[in-house]
């Protein structure tokens, strides 16, 4: 996860994850960038082995802005197309911010992969 979460800006030397994948189970990510600390956590609410992730989400900066995740993976030929949901978020800035760091966190994840 430490090689593909994050923003594109991020320090790689910064991050940690602590991760307990398992329904209750709780994850916290943090990573630097120049100027910041980010740290996020929450707590896994549904796991099914290589199918489908369900978790809570808030960052440690605003942890009143609880959001949940929902991580879908579905065999497709020779790959796995994986689909993310990200509910409940604060506003429309919220709901921005948070597409552009998937939209990066995927495209290195990718890179991963190719």
């Amino acid at each position: 996860m430490v090689r593909w979460f994050g923003r594109a800006d991020a320090r790689p030397d910064s991050f940690q994850a602590d991760i307990d994948a398992r329904p209750g189970g709780r994850f916290r990510v943090s990573f630097s960038t120049d100027d910041e600390y980010h740290e996020v956590g929450g707590v896994y609410r549904e796991v099914v082995p290589n199918a489908r992730l369900k978790f809570s989400w808030a960052w440690h900066s605003t942890p009143e802005r609880e959001s949940q995740v929902t991580v879908v993976l579905t065999p497709d030929g020779d790959g796995t197309l994986m689909m993310l949901t990200h509910e409940q978020l604060f506003d429309q800035a919220a709901r921005d911010g948070h597409e552009r760091g998937w939209l990066g966190c995927f495209d290195k994840l990718e890179k991963i992969f190719a």
